[in-house]
Parts: structure tokens; sequence; C-alpha cells
């Protein structure tokens, strides 16, 4: 079930060039801002806006899926701490914002909506080498 207003079933979100890995029920794409380094995004494929709207079995490899993501994030950054955001309020689709947070951190502390900043946007080659990390550690972790 698709729904035509929303972003993530019309592909008008995220970028199709942040494209990273499909894992079966959810796709992964670098976040456009990498402001935070490794910021990802884990988007369920057919249009929900509820984690009870799922049936158990989905709900439990959704969930899973996520967590491949995140341990690979968190590998190949580094990181400290991840971060795991589960929203919906501005994009109403069940989508997670997975964030390493790593040494560097500018605002350790803080969530990463509050911290003040502009977007950081990377260079082709950059994007490409990213995507291409984050992509081999999961193809490792799978």
């Amino acid at each position: 079930m698709t729904d035509p207003a929303c972003k993530a079933c019309n592909g008008s979100w995220p970028s199709t060039d942040h494209f990273v890995a499909d894992l079966g029920l959810s796709k992964v794409y670098l976040h456009d801002d990498q402001f935070f380094p490794g910021w990802t995004v884990v988007v369920f494929k057919r249009h929900a806006t509820e984690l009870f709207q799922l049936a158990p079995t989905e709900r439990f490899q959704l969930i899973e899926e996520v967590n491949l993501v995140a341990r690979s994030l968190a590998e190949t950054f580094d990181a400290r701490k991840m971060n795991y955001e589960l929203l919906g309020n501005q994009l109403p689709h069940i989508h997670w914002h997975l964030i390493p947070r790593c040494a560097d951190d500018p605002a350790p502390l803080e969530p990463v909506w509050s911290v003040q900043h502009g977007p950081v946007r990377l260079a082709t080659s950059t994007l490409q080498d990213r995507i291409q990390r984050i992509g081999s550690g999961i193809a490792r972790l799978r």
C-alpha cells in the first residue's frame, strides 16, 4: 500500500542518489545533511504511520533491519553512542533517523534537532564513498 501524497511513498524523499541498501522491509539512505557524519534514515517500504499498524512479524523484522544499520554505522563511524529517532510529525511514514554520535560531536548532550548549524552537503565523491562504506558494513554484518 502506498499513499501518493506521502513523500516517502511517491519517491520525492529521501533523495535516490543517497540510496545505501534494500534490506527487505526497508530501504536505507544517507541523510542529505551530514553535519553529524553518518546520519542515515531507514524507511519502511510500504505506507504506515505507526508501529502498531504492522503485523508482529513485520515489527520484529523491521527492528532487526534498524539494528543492522545501527551496528554498521556504529562500527563505520566509531560511534560512542547511537541516536534513534522515530517521530513522524513532519513526515507521517515510518522511518528512523539513525545518528552516530562520535568523539568529536559538537554537542554530545543535545538532541541533533536542537543543534543550530547550516546543513552539510557532501561532494559527490565523498557522498559515494560514505554510502559505499555504510553499505559494505551492512553487507558484512548480514
